[in-house]
């Protein structure tokens, strides 16, 4: 039955990008962005690592690039009038750098007047720039601009002002961009960007329309190669963009907010520490495996994108994160990995005769199974040296994917540094500690392409 609904629902009558920009003008085409995007891909090419511009025989040169951004975005300013103080700082910012001789850029003063999070209203488009690395793509901390609009579903809406609340969730969907973001990159935070001080963050953007892009090419691909059948409102999911974004967006609304919910470790895992790479794994596949939990429950109350998460939750993991980036501490692959060991071994999916089959009835009960055993290591945390919690978290893992024969960690603990620095732990981690099983080696060399030229990929570029 829900199949039959979801195949009658009527498709999204605006196109992938469209909505919420009825009247508005093709920003990606204003001569102003164009003006702006070329100075600052120019500005790149005379900025160090650290954002700095070193050579004095380039700062006459920078800085009629500065004049020329500055124009762009007051050019602009007008389109984005809800913007109007921050667009002002940032004028103000560029300038000062300039006027201070181009060294290590601070743009904290127009971060701070920056709010996507106040306004979170479906389409609205922002105009970004600041020097910052961008995530999965360019760790040069450089100037960058970005359009986008943030894409903020009713449904979505309704589920944030009541069980979901994640005040500093924004969803978006790019317009253009400058080469920082020609790349994998799939989020806009706060943290990446230049400042003299952290202030408190008040939001963090995900492109749900780069989510949803390469998702889909990448599980087309996946199925015709492995043969596998998609249920028909996967199916649906795989084929149409826009509907797959809002699949995201609720995907990660959820994800999102886990990162500080439930029985923690003690320490955060998301502030910046040096730890095996697995409990990063192990992290990210708690909260994907939240999303999965609470879209069990929230289909059982009739909400139409609630089934279509479980798809997304169980597709991107054992496809897209599996065989993506390199096998240095990859620990998103690591979670795709167990994921899919973890539905074989517990036989809801089968490879047989050269088919992927999942008996998707079964599935739900095995993967919160999968969640119960991660969520009980973090509660057993509290009570064990981070020395103890480390090696359970190994187990858990290595109980599911097979370590690489080389491993000392899997040789036990008589075989690790116990008595050492916490450091000499994590550092006898191999850099591809959980190597890629036969099945996945397979699958890397024959969808490996397609996962690679879905790197700068956007909803438009995917419809």
């Amino acid at each position: 039955m829900h199949n039959a609904v979801t195949w009658c629902a009527p498709a999204s009558a605006a196109s992938p990008g469209s909505h919420g920009d009825q009247g508005r003008p093709d920003l990606a085409a204003h001569p102003a962005w164009t003006a702006l995007k070329d100075a600052v891909e120019a500005f790149q090419l005379l900025q160090a690592e650290d954002g700095s511009v070193p050579e004095p025989a380039d700062h006459a040169r920078a800085r009629i690039l500065v004049d020329e951004v500055c124009a762009g975005v007051t050019a602009l300013a007008p389109v984005f009038g809800h913007d109007a103080a921050y667009l002002e700082a940032v004028v103000t910012d560029l300038r000062r750098w300039a006027d201070e001789g181009l060294g290590v850029p601070d743009f904290l003063d127009s971060l701070v007047a920056f709010a996507p999070q106040a306004q979170r209203v479906d389409g609205l488009a922002h105009l970004v720039l600041f020097p910052m690395y961008t995530q999965n793509g360019s760790r040069d901390r450089h100037l960058e601009a970005v359009m986008v609009e943030v894409v903020w579903p009713d449904f979505v809406a309704e589920l944030e002002a009541g069980d979901y609340s994640n005040r500093m969730f924004v969803p978006i969907r790019f317009i253009d961009f400058t080469s920082g973001y020609d790349t994998n990159a799939a989020v806009l935070f706060p943290e990446t960007i230049a400042m003299r001080t952290i202030p408190t963050f008040t939001w963090g953007a995900i492109f749900a329309d780069r989510e949803a892009a390469r998702f889909r090419a990448v599980v087309q691909a996946a199925a015709q190669t492995t043969g596998l059948a998609l249920p028909p409102d996967a199916a649906r999911l795989v084929a149409d963009q826009r509907l797959a974004e809002e699949t995201f967006v609720m995907w990660d609304l959820i994800h999102d907010r886990t990162h500080m919910r439930g029985d923690l470790p003690f320490d955060p895992f998301m502030i910046k520490q040096r730890m095996p790479y697995f409990l990063y794994a192990l992290e990210e596949l708690r909260c994907d495996l939240t999303a999965f939990r609470e879209s069990v429950a929230l289909e059982a109350r009739g909400v139409p994108h609630a089934r279509l998460v479980q798809y997304a939750v169980i597709f991107d993991r054992i496809f897209r994160f599996a065989i993506t980036g390199s096998r240095v501490r990859n620990y998103d692959g690591l979670g795709g990995q167990l994921l899919f060991a973890w539905l074989h071994q517990h036989h809801v999916l089968h490879w047989t005769n050269n088919r992927l089959s999942i008996d998707w009835e079964q599935v739900p009960d095995v993967v919160l199974a999968l969640g119960h055993e991660i969520e009980d290591l973090y509660w057993r945390s509290i009570d064990r040296p981070k020395i103890a919690h480390w090696l359970a978290a190994y187990e858990l893992v290595s109980a599911t994917v097979t370590p690489h024969p080389a491993s000392t960690w899997a040789k036990g603990p008589d075989a690790l540094p116990l008595q050492g620095q916490l450091k000499e732990m994590t550092d006898a981690v191999l850099p591809d500690e959980f190597p890629l099983s036969m099945f996945y080696e397979a699958l890397s060399r024959r969808i490996g392409d397609v996962v690679a030229s879905t790197s700068g990929i956007t909803g438009g570029s995917a419809r």
